[in-house]
């Protein structure tokens, strides 16, 4: 049965590992829904975040293909319920928009959003959580018409007191 699994690899930082890491999933058809590479607390050490779709039985045989990358210290998976997590958004709206009414500064409040800039003819605003909750601000929020707007990969540590 297919589930959202986060693989979860720690590794020297070198140049091509990343396009050798994609491929392994390429290889086994598994789409990557998210993707974030950031330093470890280990100094020279990245931790690398890849959430995907797919089965408990190719997930661990994705973990041990990226094991085999000669930079690849480890590699780990993981449920949702076994991390702590969230992902970034921005959201650019007009604002004309934002000053017409007082609906998109109730929304920010309904959502714990924050505004990050005011322009004459922008507004920015940052909204941090899981993915349904980024993406339910974004369908409020788009009946004024969002001009832009993206959402980081996800960021995540392992609820267990060691890190893995």
């Amino acid at each position: 049965m297919k589930q959202e699994f986060n693989i979860i690899a720690y590794s020297e930082n070198n140049i091509g590992l990343l396009n050798r890491i994609t491929i392994v999933f390429t290889r086994r058809k598994v789409n990557i829904e998210s993707l974030t590479v950031s330093e470890s607390a280990l100094k020279g050490i990245s931790k690398f975040t890849i959430t995907v779709e797919t089965t408990e039985e190719q997930v661990q045989k994705i973990v041990q293909q990226i094991e085999k990358q000669v930079e690849v210290l480890k590699a780990f998976y993981h449920t949702n319920e076994e991390l702590i997590s969230q992902e970034v958004a921005l959201y650019k709206v007009s604002t004309d928009e934002l000053t017409a009414s007082n609906q998109i500064e109730n929304l920010i409040r309904k959502y714990n959003a924050r505004i990050l800039e005011i322009t004459k003819e922008y507004t920015v605003i940052e909204k941090t959580g899981h993915k349904d909750e980024t993406q339910a601000f974004f369908e409020e929020l788009n009946q004024f018409k969002v001009l832009q707007f993206i959402r980081s990969g996800k960021i995540a540590i392992t609820r267990s007191p060691i890190e893995r």
